[in-house]
């Protein structure tokens, strides 16, 4: 049986995951915040973590760590920074954090997961199931 490259590439279209082929954008969501004093609020980070699909908790680890702040979450899930901090430098951040722990570096897709396996934090994409060691949960 002798195949020809189109149907060929119609029949591998067939196969895939339909995840691949959907041309949905993703978007790292910005931070929105204010100063009160010497503080920074930023209003919208549980919806950030939301988006991102990640704890809270680790997003928020992330930060204080890279931003070398103090900080808490509120229980509106408010951002509390113990320091004036410029919006930008949160976003910069955010997408640092993006990049690290979220998107895949083979597809560049969001639909990722972080697992333990043995000693080790991977990184696993279910679209093109790629795996990328990260590091440990900070």
């Amino acid at each position: 049986m002798e195949y020809d490259y189109d149907s060929l590439l119609k029949r591998g279209r067939t196969q895939m995951p339909s995840s691949v082929l959907e041309r949905e954008r993703f978007e790292i969501p910005k931070a929105r915040g204010h100063f009160e004093g010497n503080k920074t609020i930023i209003s919208n980070f549980r919806q950030i973590a939301t988006q991102l699909r990640r704890p809270e908790e680790h997003l928020l680890k992330y930060i204080l760590k890279e931003l070398a702040a103090p900080g808490d979450i509120t229980k509106t899930g408010f951002l509390v920074l113990g320091t004036k901090i410029p919006a930008t430098r949160v976003n910069d951040k955010v997408k640092e954090y993006a990049t690290e722990f979220v998107l895949c570096s083979e597809c560049g897709k969001p639909d990722t997961d972080i697992k333990k396996e043995g000693d080790f934090h991977i990184l696993r994409c279910s679209v093109c199931g790629a795996k990328k060691a990260v590091k440990s949960k900070i």
